[in-house]
Parts: structure tokens; sequence; C-alpha cells
């Protein structure tokens, strides 16, 4: 048995080779593999950004960045590993080796700062079914959309970026699109982008509609409706607005640099307002920075209190 409290940081995952990117796609899929079609597009995507993202690197520097966070807080009491969604360690695996050590006692959070049953709770879903059959007591943290570390961030890099863009500029502040059928759920995920948003927006007295809006990237390619509207449309409508010249997009829903960044908006959605006459630029990601890491461990540590207690 430990007493140290283990903090299992969870992210989506990548591959860390070519060869694996198929199994990653398939896991994705729940298992039914990639047509050769779809298997080629997502290997070109990522040839696009280098070959390969670099998602596992920037996890494992946020994971470094965490624990050196919470050893300053509370020396010896925490340790911090991590766990993945679709990529190895997979998240069973990892409560597995910590109930091997003897840990009782585990906190959740995932890198991602909006709240939604779709997203945060399946992780937490996973990480709760995993641990229950070792006897190790589970917490979370749900949700650090307004975090005023992270709003500050958001708010600091944006406003650099908009006194060096058009005067005619629309920031666009998006996030991964999700199915449509979780609003008729009730879940909170819009609200929770729209509350980052209005955060960062506030900060720099933005108004909405005029300076600012909401979109949604990256939907995934099945037949239901997903939450829109999509990035690309947004820019197609701003490219035909003549009181735009410009956009920024803050891509608040990702905290790190990986595909749907790298690709999906510093390629595929630079290369569309390029095409539209729109100056384009995107806010950078969070990635391992030391005050918003020291600001999620201090989350940690109250939801370990709130636990132990």
């Amino acid at each position: 048995m430990t007493t140290r409290t283990a903090v299992v940081l969870m992210a989506y995952g990548t591959p860390t080779s070519t060869d694996q990117i198929e199994p990653y796609y398939t896991d994705i899929r729940r298992g039914r593999p990639p047509t050769p079609e779809l298997l080629a597009e997502l290997t070109g995507r990522y040839e696009a950004i280098g070959g390969l993202s670099p998602l596992a690197e920037r996890t494992e520097a946020q994971r470094a960045g965490l624990a050196g966070a919470l050893e300053a807080i509370a020396p010896g009491e925490y340790e911090v590993v991590i766990g993945l969604k679709h990529a190895d360690p997979k998240i069973e695996a990892t409560v597995d080796a910590l109930a091997a050590r003897g840990v009782e006692r585990a906190v959740g959070i995932v890198l991602a700062p909006h709240d939604s049953t779709y997203s945060i709770g399946q992780y937490l879903d996973r990480l709760t079914a995993a641990a229950e059959p070792h006897g190790i007591a589970v917490g979370g943290v749900r949700s650090w959309a307004t975090e005023p570390a992270f709003v500050s961030f958001i708010a600091d890099d944006l406003a650099a970026r908009l006194a060096a863009a058009p005067d005619a500029t629309r920031v666009l502040f998006t996030a991964h699109s999700l199915p449509e059928r979780i609003i008729a759920a009730g879940d909170i995920y819009p609200d929770e982008l729209r509350s980052t948003a209005e955060a960062v927006a506030g900060r720099l007295g933005l108004a909405e509609g005029s300076d600012w809006q909401i979109a949604w990237q990256s939907a995934g390619r099945t037949p239901e409706p997903w939450l829109g509207p999509d990035v690309l449309e947004v820019l197609d409508t701003l490219g035909s607005d003549d009181t735009v010249d410009g956009v920024i997009v803050s891509a608040v829903g990702f905290v790190a640099d990986h595909l749907e960044v790298l690709y999906d908006l510093d390629i595929e959605a630079a290369q569309r307002a390029d095409g539209l006459g729109l100056a384009f630029d995107r806010t950078a990601c969070v990635n391992d920075d030391p005050t918003v890491l020291a600001a999620l461990a201090a989350r940690v540590h109250d939801e370990a209190t709130r636990l132990g207690g």
C-alpha cells in the first residue's frame, strides 16, 4: 500500500510511429478498420505536419509540469501518470499498474477545459470503472473552462495578436465539435465553450457579433449532424463580408499543439482564409505553460483533499 495520491492525467492519445496510425484509427472507430482511402487521408495529414503529431511529447511535458507543480504544493504526496483514450498507455492499463503498486486513491484530470458527458465524462467514467475492481477511490476535475490562469493565458496572447492584425479582424473561438444529440440530452458542452469565450472577450472588451463569435471544428465523419457552424463555413461567410479583413482563431478547446490545430487550422483553415483574402492567425496553445499547470495542480490538490477527507 502507498499513501501517495495518483493523478491520472488523461488525454486523447496519438500514434508515435507511422505503423501505429492504422490501429489508432481503428480504435477511434470502435474496432472498425478504416478504409484504405480514409487511412491514406489521415496519413497524408500527418505527413503535412511533419510525419507525426507532437501530441505525445506535449502530453509528457504537461505531465512533468503538473507533477512539478504538485510537488511544490505538497512534497512527496503525488505521482502523476498518463492514461490515454485511443493509444498506449490506455486508461485501464494505467490504473492496473497503479493498483499493482498499492495505490488506493486517484484523481483524474483531462487535458481539455470544457466539461461534457460525451468527453470529460467518458474519460472519468473509464477511470472509475477501471479503479473499482481494485478498490481505488477516485475523484475528478471536471471543468476548468474559466480558470483565471487559463483565461489570462488566452487573453494575453490574443491581445498581442489583435494589436498586430488588421483593424477589422474577427475572433473565432473554437472547440472540437460533438454530435448535436448532446444538446437534446442536456449536455453543457456548448455553454462551457461560451463561458471561456465570454471570459476572454470580457478581459479585452470585445463585443460578440461584431468582434467575436463561436465556431466548431474537426467534426467526426459520421452520418449524424454535428455541432456547427464549422470554422470553414464561418470563414466563407466572413470572406464575403466587406467589413471583415482578417480572422484570428482562438482554439480554446485544445490545450496542446496536435493534428486538429496544426493541420485543421494552420494548414486547412489558413489556406481557406488566404483564398478568401482574409489575414489569418491563431492563438497559442497552453502546452506546458507553468502558470496554467500550477493552477490545475491547485485544483487537483483541492480534489485530492476532498477525496481524502
